[in-house]
């Protein structure tokens, strides 16, 4: 049986923080380029997240992360 895999915004936005935070993507690449880090067959459900939300695969991952707060202002 298979299951259907559902994506929230914010798993989506949390995922790509980490990225970011970790070095492996820049705030400033397109978002299609999280597509390498997530399996292909549940690219599909966090294109359509993202679709649900205006997000555009061509937008910068910044976009998607949102507001950031620094703790050192």
């Amino acid at each position: 049986m298979l299951q259907s895999l559902h994506y929230s915004f914010s798993s989506i936005q949390d995922e790509a923080r980490e990225l970011v935070y970790q070095g492996v993507v820049s705030r400033q690449q397109p978002i299609y380029t999280l597509c390498r880090y997530i399996p292909a067959r549940e690219w599909a459900f966090v294109e359509g997240a993202l679709e649900e939300n205006g997000f555009l695969l061509r937008d910068r991952i910044s976009d998607l992360m949102g507001r950031e707060d620094w703790d050192s202002d």
